[in-house]
C-alpha cells in the first residue's frame, strides 16, 4: 500500500466480478473508501466478503445502474457510510452482440440503459456533490469498441462511441467546477467472461490461442492491469488529464494486420 488514493471516497459499479473487482481491490490497498454497487446482491456479498478491509473503508448496495432512482438512493447511502463521493468509477456494463439488423429492440434498449443511460445515471448522482464541493474526478470504462468497430458485435459499439462521447462533454462542461472527466479503454482481459466464451467453443484452448494471437505481445490483459491504469487516472498524479481516454491494449487497436 501506497495510499495514493487516501482521501478518496470511491463510487465503483459493476463490482461483483472481473474488472470491477480488480478494480475495487486496488483501490482499497491504495488507501480509498470504497462504496460498491452490482446488480448481483449475492455475487456482490460474497466479492466484499473476499475483499475484507478495515471498517468503515468499505461498503456496498444492489443497484442496477438502468434505475436512475436506485443510483440516486445508492448515492446518498453511500454519502452516510464512506463520506462524500469525490470520485466516480463507472465500471458496469454488458455485452450485447448481434449482426445489425437480426438485433431486436429489447436487445438494444438494454444496451443502451446500461452500457450509456446507466453510466450517466451515475454521474448525474455525483456531478452535484462534486461540484458543491470544489472537485471531482469521473473515470468511465469504455473499450477499444468506442472507436474501432468488430463486425457482428453491434450495438455496443455504439453504445461505447457514445460514452466515450459523454466523457468528452462533461470534462468539458465541469473542468472549470473542478472536476476531471476521462476514460479507460481495454482491450481483450482475461475475465471469466471471456473464458466462458472460450470455453464455448469445441476446442477452448484453440479459440482462446487465436485470441492471443491477434496481440502484438501475443497475451491479453490480467484484470489487475486495467486496474492499476484506473487507480492512476482516479488519483491526483494527473490533476490536469481531462476528457482523455487511456488505452489499454497491448497495441491491439493500432495493429493493422498481422505479419
Amino acid at each position: 500500500m501506497t495510499d495514493r488514493l487516501a482521501g478518496k471516497r470511491i463510487f465503483l459499479t459493476g463490482a461483483a466480478q472481473g474488472i470491477g473487482l480488480a478494480i475495487a481491490e486496488e483501490c482499497l490497498k491504495e488507501g480509498a473508501k470504497l462504496f460498491v454497487i452490482d446488480r448481483d446482491g449475492p455475487m456482490l456479498g460474497e466479492t466484499v466478503a473476499r475483499l475484507g478491509t478495515d471498517e468503515g473503508a468499505l461498503a456496498s448496495a444492489q443497484a442496477d445502474i438502468s434505475d436512475a432512482q436506485a443510483i440516486a438512493a445508492a448515492m446518498a447511502e453511500a454519502g452516510k457510510t464512506i463520506g462524500p463521493i469525490n470520485a466516480l468509477i463507472n465500471n458496469a456494463g454488458i455485452n450485447v452482440f448481434n449482426a445489425p439488423l437480426e438485433t431486436t429492440d429489447e436487445e438494444w434498449q438494454r444496451c443502451f440503459d446500461v452500457n450509456l443511460k446507466g453510466a450517466w445515471n451515475c454521474c448525474k448522482a455525483a456531478l452535484p456533490g462534486m461540484i458543491s464541493a470544489g472537485g471531482g474526478a469521473i473515470l468511465n470504462i469504455a473499450s477499444t469498441h468506442s472507436f474501432t468497430i468488430i463486425p457482428h458485435t453491434f450495438p455496443y459499439p455504439l453504445a461505447k462511441h457514445a460514452l466515450l462521447g459523454m466523457t468528452k462533454s462533461l470534462a468539458l462542461e465541469y473542468a472549470a467546477a473542478g472536476v476531471r472527466v476521462n476514460a479507460l479503454a481495454p482491450g481483450y482481459v482475461e475475465t471469466q467472461k471471456n473464458i466462458d466464451y472460450w470455453n464455448s467453443f469445441p476446442d477452448p484452448a484453440k479459440a482462446k490461442a487465436e485470441t492471443l494471437a491477434l496481440h502484438p505481445g501475443k497475451r491479453i490483459a490480467q484484470p489487475s492491469e486495467i486496474a492499476k491504469a484506473a487507480v492512476f487516472m482516479i488519483s491526483d498524479e494527473c490533476p490536469f488529464m481531462n476528457a482523455a481516454c487511456l488505452v489499454v491494449d497491448g497495441g491491439l487497436s493500432v495493429l493493422q494486420h498481422a505479419v
